[in-house]
C-alpha cells in the first residue's frame, strides 16, 4: 500500500516536472500556428521567398481575393518577381482550431500593397489550413475574401 502511494507520488512529481519543459519546447497547436503565421507575414513583407516557401506544402493551393487560383510555385513567384508587394500586413484577429494534425486559422487582415501594380489596400477575411507533416506544420491551403463595408 505504502509503495503504491510512493510510486503514484513519484509519477505525479515527474509529470509536474516534465510538463513545463514539454510546453516550452512545443507549446500548444494554437501557439505554434500563431508563430508560423507571424513568420509567414514577415516573409511576405520582406519578399523572402526562401522562408516563405518553407512554410508552404508542395501541394499548396491558394485563392486570392480576385478568385485567382495559385500553386506554391506561382504564389512564391508573385513575391519573387515583385508582382505582389506588401507595405504592411496587419493581423487584427485570429482564431485557430486544431483537429489532430490539421489546424484551421481564420483571421481578419488589413493589407497595404500592390498586385500587378493595382492597390490591394483593404481588409480581408483569410482562411489558412495547416497540416503537420513529418513533424512540421506547413500551409496546404489559403483563401482571402475582401471585406466590404456595410452600405449605409
Amino acid at each position: 500500500m505504502r509503495s503504491t502511494r510512493l510510486i503514484a507520488l513519484a509519477l505525479g512529481a515527474v509529470c509536474l516536472l516534465v510538463a513545463p519543459l514539454a510546453w516550452s519546447q512545443g507549446g500548444n497547436v494554437e501557439q505554434q500556428i500563431k508563430k508560423l503565421t507571424d513568420q509567414l507575414i514577415a516573409a511576405e513583407l520582406k519578399a523572402d521567398t526562401n522562408s516563405y516557401g518553407k512554410l508552404l506544402a508542395d501541394d499548396y493551393t491558394g485563392i486570392y481575393s480576385n478568385g485567382r487560383l495559385v500553386t506554391k510555385a506561382q504564389d512564391t513567384e508573385d513575391l519573387k518577381s515583385g508582382a505582389l508587394k506588401y507595405e504592411s500586413i496587419d493581423l487584427r484577429e485570429i482564431k485557430i482550431r486544431a483537429y489532430g494534425d490539421t489546424a484551421v486559422a481564420v483571421s481578419l487582415v488589413s493589407t497595404k500593397g500592390t498586385y500587378n501594380g493595382k492597390s490591394i489596400n483593404a481588409d480581408y477575411r483569410v482562411t489558412r489550413v495547416w497540416v503537420k507533416r513529418k513533424g512540421s506544420w506547413v500551409s496546404v491551403a489559403f483563401q482571402a475574401t475582401r471585406v466590404v463595408p456595410p452600405s449605409q
